[in-house]
This record gives structure tokens, sequence and C-alpha cells, in this order.
């Protein structure tokens, strides 16, 4: 089984957990992906090949936060994900599919390259959604650099984008927060959501979380988007050091926490603390909206204040105002007065706790990644039918 993903870690952790399931069910697995990310994937302990793709990890100092701007995303997915990214690692995964004689390619629902090069070879594969609201008009948007791209690889033409959804679809995402508008395709499968913390100094997750009086707040920006947030941090817990909580703030292994200055002692800034160990102690998650940090909330029954800077972090703060779990500012207009309040109101009404738990409920009833591995064994096993 080759696990691929186009993008950095928030493209590459939907995969862990089947890519792990697989592994205890005794399946060979190895992961391709940028340059960038190979480190990481080794860490993770998994096979790990460089398949190419104009590194998108480039950035490597604190920026001034930028505008949001849907065109400059959806132009991304359109000319990046879809165009120079895919065909390079279409030709790419060709190869090493064929050399690493692959059965089964699973790849992140944008590694459009990824699925030619598989389909292109015969081979079966699935996709995982790793856009947790599904609020992307994929057709609008991909299908002609898609169509483009088929084409120099001599594959038929493909209209409707039937490429995307073919074989099988894994949602690592509750259902109802996929955004009704653009529902699973019949070959898709919700399964539960786990997630694939690295280890950390579990005794100071310990000491930040035990014998407290008063709320708990998480912050974070998450993986990649640190270095991009210009002054948010500082707004941000400016806003929260008002109120009388404990506040946990991750920076990122591109920040040191000496980076925000000196902060109240109810402020403790950490470069990572496993959320896994963190959120379910949680009153109140303040973060920039992407998938996983919006799906490791709602699995703890955890509220939000969400500040989306870009990717697909603005459709996701949308479905989770429509869901009742979160209030929405612009990051890059809030001021600390705007963070203070949007906070007290999350932290002292109810609904936005019990309509979070309502979804806590719906992960936890789903069929966990062991789902996952079977459907990709059937998949597999009916192509090898068919050429029999």
């Amino acid at each position: 089984m080759l696990f691929t993903f186009a993008g950095g870690t928030g493209h590459f952790l939907p995969l862990v957990p089947i890519a792990r399931a697989s592994v205890a069910a005794g399946h060979a697995v190895a992961f391709a992906g940028q340059a960038g990310m190979v480190a990481a994937v080794e860490d993770s302990g998994f096979t790990a090949f460089d398949s190419g793709g104009p590194t998108l990890l480039d950035v490597s100092v604190r920026t001034p936060l930028l505008e949001l701007d849907m065109d400059r995303e959806v132009a991304a997915l359109r000319d990046a994900y879809a165009g120079s990214v895919a065909r390079e690692r279409a030709a790419n995964l060709r190869e090493l599919c064929a050399d690493w004689r692959a059965d089964v390619v699973v790849a992140d629902e944008v590694d459009f390259g990824a699925l030619v090069a598989a389909e292109s070879l015969g081979l079966p594969y699935a996709t995982v959604v790793t856009i947790g609201s599904g609020s992307f008009a994929w057709r609008d948007i991909v299908a002609e650099p898609l169509g483009i791209l088929r084409a120099e690889h001599r594959l038929a033409p493909d209209p409707d984008l039937a490429m995307l959804h073919r074989y099988l679809v894994l949602s690592p995402f509750p259902p109802s927060f996929r955004n009704p508008a653009n529902p699973l395709p019949p070959t898709g499968h919700a399964i539960r959501p786990t997630f694939a913390d690295r280890p950390a100094a579990e005794v100071d997750v310990e000491r930040l979380v035990a014998g407290r009086s008063r709320p708990l707040v998480y912050v974070t920006l998450g993986t990649i988007f640190n270095l991009e947030s210009g002054d948010l941090f500082e707004r941000v817990l400016a806003g929260l050091s008002a109120l009388d909580v404990e506040i946990v703030v991750t920076v990122g292994r591109e920040l040191r926490p000496e980076t925000l200055g000196a902060q109240p002692p109810n402020v403790h800034v950490r470069q990572y603390v496993p959320q896994s160990a963190l959120l379910p102690a949680c009153d109140l998650s303040v973060s920039h909206g992407g998938s996983g940090s919006v799906v490791g909330a709602l699995a703890h029954g955890v509220p939000m204040l969400l500040l989306p800077m870009g990717a697909d972090q603005p459709l996701n703060a949308a479905r989770c105002d429509d869901l009742g779990v979160a209030r929405v500012l612009d990051a890059f207009t809030a001021t600390p007065g705007d963070v203070e309040r949007a906070a007290a109101d999350v932290l002292g009404d109810g609904r936005y706790r019990r309509n979070a738990q309502r979804i806590a409920a719906e992960i936890a009833g789903l069929p966990g990644p062991e789902l996952g591995v079977r459907l990709l064994e059937e998949i597999v096993q009916c192509g090898r039918h068919r050429e029999t």
C-alpha cells in the first residue's frame, strides 16, 4: 500500500491511522510526499519516498499576516495542486508505483497526480478526505488542468471527474460536519478520526491540567501557519489574558516560546503539546480552523473560537458556525477586545459546548480505521478478479 500526499502535515496526518492499521493487518506500507515532509514521515515510523512536487513548506521566518483572499486559495488549488504539483507528481509516482510494485495507492484528496499515476498503471486507488467541510467546488476549479494532465498520460476524457471517487473515498470526519451541498459520493465511507500525536513530556501536560480551578483554553495555529500569522498570536493572547482562564498555547517547531515575549502567569507557551492529552481537559479551543485542529476539538466535545487565515480554514469555520460549535473572527482585523468578548461568549453560553458534545458522540460511534483497511483489501481483490 503506497500512501501519498501532496501537501504538508495537514495532508499527511489523516493518512497515518489508516496506514498504521494497514501495518497491523500485515500489509507493506510506504509513504510518498514532497521532500520537505520526508523526515516527518520517517519520524512517524514509515518508509518515505521523495516523490516531488514543488515544496509548499518554504516559509522559514515570521511574515506579516495576509488578508484572507479566497481567490488566492482557489488559484493555489487550481494552478498548483491540480497544475504544476500534479504534473510533477504524476510522472514521479508512476515510476515509483512500478518500481515499488504497489498494489494500491491511498492518496490525500488533493494529490491529483497520484490518481492519474495509479489510473495510468491500472492500479486501484483510494482518496482520503483532508478538507473536512467538503466545501470546495472541485469540478469548477480543477476540471480544466486535470483534463490536460489526463490527456498527457493518454487517459480518456473524464468530464465528470469520476477519477476523484472511482474506487473508494475514506473520510475521517463526522458526516454532519460535511457541507450538505457536497455529500460524500456513493463510494465514500466515514471513519472515526484518530490522532497521531508525537510523544511529549506528559508530566508537563499533567502539570498544566492538574488542580486548576478556572477554565482551560488551548491556542494553536496548527503546524504550517505559525510563521505566516504576523502578530495574531500576540493579539489572541492579549485578549484571552484579560479573562479568568488558564491558557496553553503551542507555537510549533519553527518558533521559540520566548518569541512571544513575557506572558502573565496564566499563559503557558510551549512549542508542542499532544492534543489528545490536553483537549479532554479544555473548555475552549482557539485556532485557525484547520481541518485537523477542528476535528480534534470536536472529537472531545470542545467548543471553539476560530480565526481562519487561508487554505480550507474559512470553509471549516463557516461550517462550524452553521453547526453552532464556534464563534468566528476575522484573523486580519480582530483586536484583543474582539477576542476577549468572543471567547467569553463561547465559554459563557452552554449551547456551544452541547453542540460540540453532540458531534463528539457522533464521532465516537463511527467505525475505526480498520474499516478502511478492509475496504482497501476489497478493491485490490476486485482488481485481481477483473484481471483473471
